[in-house]
């Protein structure tokens, strides 16, 4: 089982995966290790990841970029309305309000959800583990930025099911950094002692995160989250746009953003530069060629016109720093640690202001690229049964409160109560014990719209159904169990008719239970005795919430995509094979094969491969992959015959020198036993008559095949191919060396010093080796068992 984390980040994506030896951030077929998040559909297929940023100049309108900010986001939603200018694609209001992406795609015009588009790119990264991996990859866990809402997280959720993945958990970005950060620390407090608290910063393409863990031996324990979804990166790349729009106006009298073409390369360029400029304090220049009206552009910009331009942007840093300080309740000294990750914190201002803020140095232990993927990884490690991985706690919180109302007989007519605070231990499971007489509905929501980075405060109404009144006609108990789960999702998980007992009053009464791991906990029954499981309806009054058969037309659309895209692949790949054949036969045409063919046929297969040439680039531009195979085929009857004829020629020579000495071997073989060689006097008459005539028949036919061959022209297909000489060798072998290597075996005795006839008194050598005064090699003895090796 694999145990893949992954980084869904708004403008690259990194995958961790867990082996033997540690965790391992994944290259894909690039060998990069970041894939940008950004799906291209064209009118054949998809291209995703490095392949569809390609295509972001060239293709503009129908490759997708940024497109996580919209998840769970209705169209007319204030956010999605500010970015859709910004947009080359063009977004599309679905029928349940959410935000579509309109792209032309296998020349039609289709409208996508989020989900399936980040489905698409999740596909991708799936198959970028598993071709890593060498095995199926289904169990994930994948990150979200910390402010997420519900609506969100769902939305991520349900692509994350598109792509056919099992999601153990939807984890936050900051708290799979801590993870990442705590699990390989020996040195953590005990239980009992006072928690290390780290602050983990995050700033990344298009928000900004902070984080404060408190960290004890085996578990971390967040305290409190604070964030600027509108802050990162990107504001610093727009803030170089907009100068170099209005400098490329005055100074080449051209209007930038009428272009999206344009636009898209600056912006390209302008991110290359901010880059620059984090390493560099000088003036750095920014050529582009060509860039719009055949109009070549150049600027120039420094560091610190770099900081003034984006100073307003530098100045809300500290703000998200303040509140989650205030909210943890902890003073500055009482961070041990400052982490810093994301790619726009390498941005020495951002840095610097962390820095002053806290009154410390900042650690930049972790990499600020991968740290997200690594720290999924381990999570999905811990989750999986396939790993054994130090037991390590999560516990994290949620970022907004919650509210459940419902009507009540009083006089306002409504109930309701806070469930979840903000930062609030999450996951945990609470339950609320009500009294009723009839059917009810439960409204979740968030408590302070004020505060919630999303225009709709509602989570959910939950209907309680199947609720009468005990037969004394007083009301019924009902035990409604709400939940915030591992993935921050809110939810009324069960609702349970309890029968009353004496002495009990009749308010509502709320009991808390923490849930451990991914299994929520069952609820505590010992007070109380279950009359029935009520109905439950879950009931979204916000959005549509992609049901189970939605789902499944959604990944069966996804494999079909799938399909295709490998179809197309291997027609791209059949008619790549024919041109990369006839380029590789022209050129060697007029190299090593030039002797190998005749003038005549030389000519004819070059205008063949002029006109297949001309064919790919004209009527062959788009036909169906067998066309590609029969071409090549066509193309491989003409051209192989030289091939052959190149290679025989070459390797010829080699082979007959090797049969020769083979055949020499084996006749110096049937001289020494026609000398009477004590060696080869056990063999009979009749096996070295089978040897010796096959030694003749070997050498008639290697000097008839070197006859006949050497009569032919190198333009002429062989006679004899290396392949027959082979098999003539491995024929010689099989008879002769039956004969040839059964010599007698040799019996060797301790020589006795004493004995004057003996073998080593008259051998100088042996009476050397039997008194001890041989050298080592003459001093050994042959092991029993192995047979004597003879080289002529």
């Amino acid at each position: 089982m694999s145990v893949v984390g992954i980084d869904v980040g708004y403008q690259n994506c990194y995958i961790g995966v867990a082996r033997s030896g540690g965790i391992e951030t994944i290259a894909n077929e690039y060998s990069d290790r970041c894939t940008p998040a950004c799906v291209s559909l064209a009118s054949k297929n998809r291209m995703i990841g490095n392949a569809a940023k390609s295509q972001m100049t060239t293709n503009f309108k129908n490759t997708v970029h940024g497109f996580k900010k919209f998840h769970g986001r209705a169209f007319d939603d204030p956010l999605v309305q500010v970015e859709k200018p910004k947009l080359p694609y063009s977004l599309h209001k679905l029928p349940n309000g959410n935000t579509g992406i309109k792209v032309r795609y296998l020349d039609e015009d289709k409208v996508f959800t989020v989900e399936q588009i980040t489905g698409m790119l999740l596909t991708k990264l799936k198959e970028t583990s598993e071709s890593a991996l060498k095995k199926p990859v289904v169990d994930c866990v994948v990150s979200v930025p910390s402010f997420f809402t519900d609506a969100e997280r769902r939305s991520v959720f349900d692509a994350t099911q598109i792509a056919g993945l099992n999601c153990l958990r939807l984890i936050n970005d900051t708290t799979a950094v801590a993870l990442a950060y705590g699990i390989y620390k020996q040195d953590l407090p005990t239980p009992e002692e006072r928690p290390r608290n780290v602050v983990f910063v995050d700033m990344g393409h298009s928000s900004f995160q902070v984080s404060i863990t408190a960290f004890n031996k085996g578990k971390l324990k967040v305290l409190a989250t604070a964030f600027d979804l509108y802050l990162g990166g990107r504001n610093m790349d727009e803030a170089l746009v907009d100068y170099f729009c209005e400098e490329f106006k005055n100074k080449y009298k051209i209007n930038v953003r009428e272009n999206p073409r344009a636009l898209l390369r600056l912006h390209q360029e302008c991110e290359k530069l901010k880059k620059l400029m984090s390493a560099n304090s000088s003036d750095l220049p920014l050529n582009i060629e060509c860039f719009m009206n055949d109009i070549d552009v150049s600027g120039r910009m420094n560091r610190g016109q770099f900081e003034d331009m984006s100073a307003q942007y530098l100045m809300r840093v500290e703000m998200p720093l303040k509140a989650v300080l205030e909210q943890s309740k902890l003073s500055r000294d009482d961070i041990y640690a400052v982490e810093i990750v994301g790619g726009a914190t390498r941005i020495p201002a951002v840095k610097e202001r962390i820095a002053k803020f806290f009154g410390k140095d900042i650690s930049t232990t972790l990499n600020a690229d991968e740290a997200v993927a690594r720290g999924c990884a381990l999570q999905c490690a811990i989750l999986s049964p396939a790993f054994k991985v130090r037991e390590f706690s999560i516990t994290d919180v949620v970022p907004f409160p919650i509210t459940l109302r419902w009507k009540t007989p009083t006089e306002d007519g409504v109930g309701e109560c806070e469930v979840f605070s903000k930062n609030h231990a999450a996951p945990f499971s609470k339950v609320i014990t009500f009294h009723k007489k009839e059917p009810f509905d439960l409204e979740a929501f968030y408590s302070c719209p004020q505060e919630l980075p999303y225009p709709d405060h509602r989570i959910g109404c939950f209907s309680v159904q199947n609720v009468a009144p005990q037969p004394e006609g007083e009301s019924s108990k009902v035990k409604v169990k709400v939940r915030v789960n591992v993935h921050g999702i809110f939810s009324v998980s069960s609702a349970s008719l309890i029968e009353k007992q004496k002495g009990e009053g009749e308010d509502m009464q709320i009991d808390s239970e923490p849930m451990v791991g991914v299994h929520s906990t069952q609820l505590d029954m010992t007070r109380y005795d279950v009359i029935s499981q009520i109905a439950l309806y879950l009931r979204y009054c916000c959005y549509l919430l992609l049901s189970c058969d939605i789902v499944c037309v959604f990944l069966s659309s996804q494999h079909q995509m799938i399909i295709q895209d490998k179809l197309v692949k291997e027609q791209n790949d059949a008619k790549n094979a024919v041109e990369e054949y006839v380029y590789d036969l022209r050129d060697k045409l007029c190299g090593i094969y030039e002797k190998y063919i005749t003038e005549d046929d030389s000519n004819r297969l070059t205008l063949m491969l002029e006109d297949t040439e001309n064919w790919l680039y004209e009527d062959g531009e788009d036909q169906p992959k067998q066309v590609y195979e029969e071409k090549l085929d066509a193309l491989k009857r003409l051209g192989q015959p030289i091939q052959v004829r190149h290679r025989e020629h070459e390797d010829r020579p080699r082979a007959f020198e090797e049969l020769g000495k083979k055949l020499q071997i084996y006749m110096k073989f049937v001289d020494s036993y026609k000398q009477k060689d004590e060696r080869y006097l056990h063999l009979s008459a009749e096996e070295m008559s089978i040897v010796e005539r096959c030694v003749k028949e070997g050498m008639v036919w290697l000097n008839s095949r070197l006859n006949a061959q050497s009569k032919l022209g190198v333009t002429q297909d062989p006679i004899v191919k290396v392949a027959d000489i082979i098999d003539k060798i491995q024929e010689l072998e099989d008879v002769c060396n039956q004969g040839s290597t059964c010599q007698k075996p040799t019996v060797e005795e301790a020589p006795e010093v004493n004995d004057q006839n003996s073998e080593a008194h008259n051998d100088p050598a042996a009476r050397q080796a039997a008194e001890g005064k041989g050298d080592a090699k003459g001093s050994q003895q042959t092991k029993p068992g192995t047979k004597e090796m003879e080289v002529d």
